[in-house]
This record gives C-alpha cells, sequence and structure tokens, in this order.
C-alpha cells in the first residue's frame, strides 16, 4: 500500500510540508523494498536515510519552534526524542533478526502511524502557533 501525500497533511510551512513529503517518498521506497523485494541493501541504505533525515527533519521543526516561542516545544521534542529512539530500534531490530516480512511490514506500519498521527496532531498544532504569531506581525522573538 502505497501512502499519498495530499492537502491534508499541509501545514502551510513549505520547508517542513517539503520535508514531510520527502518522508512520505522514502516511506514508499519502503513499500517498494518490501512488495519489490529488492533486498537486504536496499532495505539498509533505506533506513540509514530515514534515520539521518528524521534527525535533519525533527532538528529543523525544533528551530522553528525556537524561533517562534512555541508554547509547547518541550513536549514536541519528546515526541521528536521518542520516535528516534523508535527508528533506532527498528534498525536494531532489522539488523539483529534479519530483514523478514514481518519485522519489515512492522516497520512500516511503526513509521507511517506516527508520520500521519504526528502531522495531523502535534505539527498542524505548531504551524498554527506559527501562522498566529505572524499575523499579529509580531517579530518572532517577542
Amino acid at each position: 500500500m502505497k501512502y499519498e501525500w495530499s492537502s491534508d497533511f499541509e501545514t502551510g510551512n513549505e520547508i517542513i510540508d517539503n520535508q514531510h513529503k520527502e518522508l512520505f517518498s522514502m516511506l514508499n521506497n519502503l513499500v517498494d523494498v518490501y512488495v519489490q523485494g529488492k533486498g537486504v541493501g536496499e532495505l539498509s541504505r533505506t533506513m540509514e536515510f530515514l534515520t539521518a533525515y528524521v534527525i535533519k527533519h525533527f532538528a529543523d521543526e525544533e528551530k522553528l519552534q525556537e524561533e517562534y516561542n512555541y508554547h509547547d516545544i518541550l513536549n514536541h521534542k519528546m515526541y521528536h526524542r521518542d520516535f528516534k529512539r523508535t527508528v533506532g530500534e527498528l534498525v536494531a531490530k532489522l539488523e539483529e533478526e534479519g530483514y523478514t516480512d514481518s519485522i519489515l511490514e512492522s516497520t512500516i506500519q511503526t513509521v507511517a502511524s506516527w508520520l500521519v498521527n504526528h502531522i495531523k496532531g502535534d505539527d498542524f498544532k505548531m504551524a498554527a502557533h506559527i501562522q498566529y504569531v505572524k499575523s499579529l506581525g509580531k517579530s518572532k522573538d517577542k
């Protein structure tokens, strides 16, 4: 099953939305690896990319939160930290137990569920805050 990006996932922040699109693309690459049986090498590369990109994306989001004094930044950072740990655990499990169908299915489902729920929940709240601050015409530091 492919995961389709739609306007339902748009936060209104171009940088964040483009990064979310890239995460959807990466997720679909995992699906392709699974469906087409591309092998361990391609799966390893995809998981390495996911790990690195999640770190970059979260850092960019957190920078925006700091710039706009987002009131829920500590919780948002905690969610990011927890997901980075989850990805690390998924990578370790894949490396330890091998790239079985059940582990790969679980990995895809875990990443997809977290991504969709996080965007539509926490990221929408963050984006609304940023848009509100911008609408007030205040500087980011106030």
